[in-house]
Formats: structure tokens, C-alpha cells, sequence
């Protein structure tokens, strides 16, 4: 089965009910509905996770159980390249030490996980260690994956197992020295592998708690969105305060009233998680690919868990924030009429559930601007080219508009209808740009600034 796909990553959810005391399994037989299409960006999602495991097959409840948890992870945004099949893994990873291609783990047991064992499985899950004792580069989220429980490690496996088989290789990995040495991952586990089993906190709710396990264990959201120190290892007290990956920013998850989700209501950050719309914002990018394979697939109970709990993360202290300049913003002023007005209206009200309101936008105020130059510069992108708009995602706009065009409206927009941040530089642009490939598209509108 193969279909057409966003990229990025950014990832949520796990599985299995809370008990008085801690976690009890998934409920036997929960039929969720049919699989809708993507809401941002029209992709149904893959067919095997939608189809139902009928209670009469041999093991039916572990195996329901196992599919819950494969959408949950979010399995199969980081495990299927582009035109690939379902799980067949090679999807490259772009980390700031190189490239990491992901791993095959379809039911194929010569290029797959087909012939693993469940402690082989529970040691990849808790370890990072594969089935031949090699370790495995933190691209695989075992930092998170590792508070999960082994009735759930033993249900994703059994699962998996029964998904198609599919023989690929994956490339090698493409990471310059000593990054190529897997021995040295010993060393960063001992240094920063502290999580443990999860651990029910007695002070809070059952939600709360379930809501806990969702996103810091299978769901691995920290993954994404808490900060990185120079060893891509999570930065120490600050916890989903956003993070930078592959030329996006996930953003703020913290009660931050200005960058995070403090100004949502638990009902918005749920709404959100299962549409990829609310009345604030819409999701693109990374975290699409997240809502297509994962949380849109959940139960609104576990949607709202997850939201209770995001919404008591601590924020983080502010950072000083400087006034903008008035030429710059003057410029951008006069290219968002042009350029943005028509769907985000003048006042920047937005259509909401349509085209996102600006005004007090959390994503638009994340103190690295990189996740609003890229919308701007890429649109709503597939690979390496521009994608087609569709009435209701957000074109390329790196043909209209020159790096210092782009920095000015990016001013202008984190700057107005309440939004404060600092302001964005044409040199922070045209970094991006290159990155993303787009130099060699031409400013067919304003040929000014060919940079």
C-alpha cells in the first residue's frame, strides 16, 4: 500500500487504561471508527491500521490492543519513506549529526522484525539494543519508549507480526566520524538515559496520570518539542518549552500564555489533536504527519488526558523582547496586505477552522522564527519542491518574495493583534532557504533582491 505524504516528525500517544494505581490494559474489543482523511492535508490514512481485528481471531485482544499502541507511537511516520510501504522503514532522519535511516520493522523476518523475540523487542524499546546487541542510535525515541510497560512492548510486537511483510534494506546510515562509532552511544545512555518506567503520581488525577503515560512514554512528544543540548540529548528543566528538527520548530507545549499553550482551553488542545484545527490554529508540517498517523486515531478519552496534562506543564521564564523596528515593520505591513490579507484577513482574524487567526498565536511568538520563515518560504510541502495549495493549505510564497520581503512580514506578523517576538533577520532567511533547496526559485513578482 503505498499513498502520497507530508514530512516531518514530531510524535504522541501509548496505550492502556488507568487503573486505581497505576496502568491496566486497553479495553478488549474497542472498535474505533473508520479512518477519516488527513483534515489539513486530504492523506487517508494507511489501511491496516484502520482495519478492525475481530474478536473471534486467535490472541484478539493482545493484537487490538498492539494496533492501539502502533497508532498511538505513531509508528508509521518514522518507519515509511516516501513512495515506501507501511513500516518498511528508510526514511531519513536529519539530526544535527548527520543522517539516520529508519528501520524496517514489518513482519518480514529477514529484513524486518518478523523474527524477534519479546525480550529482544523489550530490550530495542528499553535499551536501544537490537536483536544483534548493537546499539541503537536515539533517533529510535527509547528515552521515552522505555517507560512503557512490557504487556504493551509484548502487544506492539505481537501486532507488528501481523502487519505485511515487506523486504527492504534501508540505506546505511550517513553520519560522519566518530558520530559512525555505535560504541560511543554507551557513553551519551550513560549520560542521559535517566528515565524509568513510568510511575503513576499519587497526588493527581487518574486522567492526569493517563494523560502522563500518553505523552511521555509511547508518545514521546519531548522528543520533538523540548530543546536539545549538543549531544541531541533533552536539555535539563525544560521540558517541552519547543525544540528545533529538519527546519521546523515544534512549539512551546507549556502552560506559556504567549508561546504555549496557555491561552487553550483543555477542550481546544483535545479539538486540535483529533482534527488538526481548532478556532487557533491548524496544523502543518511536522506535526500533520502526527495527527494523520496518531492522535487522530485515539479515543476522546485519551485525547483529553493528554490535554488535561499538557495544560499543567510549568512554563519557562520569558526571554527580553525588544521593540521592532518601525521600518521593517511599515514594509511588512504593506506585504501582508498583498500577500496574506486575503485569507488571514487585514485585522489577522483568520477564518477559524479554515485559515488560523494570527492574533495571539502561540506558534507565531516561539522565539525561533524558523517554523513561520518555512511556512512562508515551502508552503505546505512534499520532498523537496513546493506542493500544489489546495483551498485550504498554505502555498509557497519563496517565488514572490525576497529574504528581506520574508524577514519583514515575519516581523510584522509576530509583532501585531497582540503577538510580541523578537524580530526575524534576512540572513535568518536565506539560511533557510538554502536549506530547504529553494534558492533556485525566482522572484517572478519582485525581482529587487536576488540575494
Amino acid at each position: 500500500m503505498r499513498r502520497p505524504r507530508i514530512r516531518g516528525k514530531a510524535a504522541l500517544g501509548a496505550t492502556a487504561a488507568l487503573g486505581a494505581l497505576g496502568l491496566a490494559g486497553l479495553a478488549v474489543g474497542q472498535i474505533l471508527p473508520p479512518l477519516p482523511a488527513h483534515p489539513v492535508t486530504g492523506v487517508t490514512p494507511v489501511g491496516f491500521l484502520a482495519a478492525p481485528i475481530a474478536d473471534t481471531t486467535p490472541n484478539a485482544a493482545q493484537l487490538q490492543r498492539g494496533q492501539y499502541l502502533v497508532r498511538a507511537g505513531d509508528c508509521v511516520s518514522c518507519h515509511m519513506r516516501e513512495g515506501g510501504d507501511p513500516l518498511s522503514g528508510g526514511f531519513a532522519l536529519k539530526t544535527p549529526f548527520g543522517t539516520i535511516y529508519s528501520a524496517n520493522i514489518t513482519s518480514d523476518r529477514e529484513t524486518g522484525i518478523g523474527g524477534w523475540t519479546p525480550d529482544q523487542f523489550h530490550r530495542a524499546m528499553h535499551d536501544g539494543i537490537d536483536d544483534q546487541g548493537k546499539n541503537l542510535y536515539p533517533a529510535l525515541p527509547y528515552p521515552w519508549f522505555r517507560r512503557i510497560s512490557r504487556a504493551d512492548d509484548d502487544a506492539m510486537l505481537a501486532y507488528l507480526k501481523t502487519t505485511p511483510a515487506v523486504s527492504y534494506t534501508p540505506p546505511p546510515n550517513k553520519l560522519p566520524f566518530p558520530f559512525n562509532i555505535r560504541f560511543l552511544v554507551k557513553f551519551w545512555n550513560v549520560l542521559f538515559l535517566k528515565s524509568t518506567d513510568f510511575r503513576a503520581d499519587p497526588r493527581q488525577s487518574a486522567e492526569w496520570n493517563r494523560g502522563a503515560y500518553l505523552v511521555t512514554g509511547l508518545g514521546h512528544c519531548g522528543g520533538c518539542h523540548t530543546p536539545k543540548n549538543w549531544l541531541g540529548a533533552d536539555k535539563g528543566g525544560q521540558d517541552l518549552q519547543s525544540g528545533k528538527l529538519d527546519n521546523w520548530v515544534a512549539p512551546d507545549l507549556t502552560a506559556n500564555p504567549r508561546t504555549g499553550l496557555g491561552g487553550w482551553s483543555v477542550e481546544e488542545v483535545a479539538e486540535y489533536l483529533k482534527t488538526g484545527r481548532n478556532a487557533r490554529a491548524g496544523a502543518g508540517g511536522a506535526m500533520a504527519d502526527v495527527i494523520t498517523y496518531s492522535t487522530s486515531l485515539l479515543s476522546d478519552a485519551d485525547r483529553h488526558a493528554m490535554a488535561v496534562y499538557l495544560k499543567t506543564r510549568p512554563a519557562g521564564a520569558e526571554p527580553a523582547i525588544g521593540a521592532p523596528d518601525a521600518h521593517a515593520m511599515a514594509r511588512g505591513a504593506a506585504i501582508y496586505s498583498d500577500a496574506c490579507a486575503s485569507c488571514h484577513l487585514e485585522n489577522g482574524v483568520g477564518q477559524p477552522r479554515l485559515f488560523p487567526p494570527l492574533g495571539h498565536d502561540a506558534v507565531l511568538q516561539q522565539a525561533d522564527p524558523t517554523g513561520l520563515e518555512h511556512i512562508i518560504l515551502a508552503g505546505s510541502r512534499v520532498g523537496t519542491s513546493p506542493a500544489a495549495p489546495t483551498p485550504l493549505t498554505m502555498p509557497s510564497f519563496a517565488w514572490k518574495l525576497t529574504d528581506q520581503q520574508v524577514a519583514d512580514v515575519s516581523t510584522y506578523i509576530r509583532n501585531s493583534w497582540g503577538n510580541r517576538a523578537a524580530a526575524v533577520s534576512s540572513g535568518s532567511v536565506r539560511s533557510l532557504r538554502k536549506s530547504l533547496d529553494l534558492e533556485a526559485i525566482r522572484y517572478t513578482a519582485n525581482s529587487g533582491d536576488q540575494n
